[in-house]
């Protein structure tokens, strides 16, 4: 992960986007789930924890799709990740097992932050921590964003500290700023669908403020479904020789 005080301010003007060009999607067999699957393991030889494993039946995935079995085993490690994958690949999934498969939540601190450009899309996610930490009682789950009762968060956080917290990055910094937020014992920053957020540049600077309030150290994971020429760069200077899918 790159040093935070080397992390450099990218204030130049937006320019136009060149999307990669996306893989053709693998043909789809008959399982269970949603995520489309074209290996034959299975999330076993993950060595998962047997309470995520347990979550993973309940939910009727059998085997991990593409991008999950290329990033997963280098995730639950702490390796940096950049993910480019379409939609319904299952690129959520891997940064939720691979935090909580590393997670020992013993303290009340806050070890992951997640952060993306929609309410709707934080809602998702912090459910889909919800769905795989079901049998890890001890695990505790934010989610805030604007349009709601800023009050309402900070007294959320005055009464349990979670140690995920799921959000859009103008109301986390205005919980940092405001001194209901500490974020310096953090593990993972993880930004999905990082485009959205890296390519506005009022939100890069929310992202970029936020990430100089964390220690260093942290494991940086960033997801996407279309990257660009432009982006990509900016994505790798948060980070330290990351995995690149």
């Amino acid at each position: 992960m790159a040093d935070n005080d080397d992390l450099l301010d990218y204030e130049d003007e937006e320019q136009t986007e060149t999307t990669v060009a996306e893989v053709p999607e693998a043909p789809k067999k008959d399982v269970k789930g949603t995520y489309v699957s074209i290996h034959s393991s299975g999330f076993r030889d993950f060595l998962l924890k047997p309470e995520i494993l347990r979550a993973i039946v309940d939910c009727g995935f059998e085997h991990p799709s593409e991008v999950q079995h290329e990033c997963i085993p280098q995730a639950v490690l702490g390796m940096d990740i950049l993910c480019q994958a379409k939609s319904g690949m299952g690129k959520t999934a891997v940064f939720v097992l691979a935090t909580l498969q590393q997670l020992e939540p013993t303290e009340n601190v806050v070890y992951v932050l997640v952060m993306c450009h929609t309410r709707e899309l934080a809602f998702q996610i912090s459910k889909e921590y919800e769905r795989f930490s079901k049998y890890m009682p001890a695990v505790k789950v934010g989610v805030f964003f604007g349009g709601l009762s800023i009050q309402k968060d900070e007294e959320s956080l005055k009464g349990t500290t979670p140690h995920i917290v799921v959000g859009t990055p103008g109301r986390i910094l205005a919980l940092i700023r405001n001194k209901k937020l500490n974020l310096k014992h953090l593990k993972h920053f993880i930004l999905d669908e990082c485009d959205k957020m890296l390519e506005q540049l009022d939100m890069r600077r929310d992202v970029q403020e936020i990430f100089r309030s964390t220690p260093h150290g942290k494991q940086l994971m960033m997801f996407s479904s279309t990257l660009s020429n432009e982006i990509r760069p900016v994505c790798k200077k948060f980070m330290q020789d990351p995995m690149e899918v």
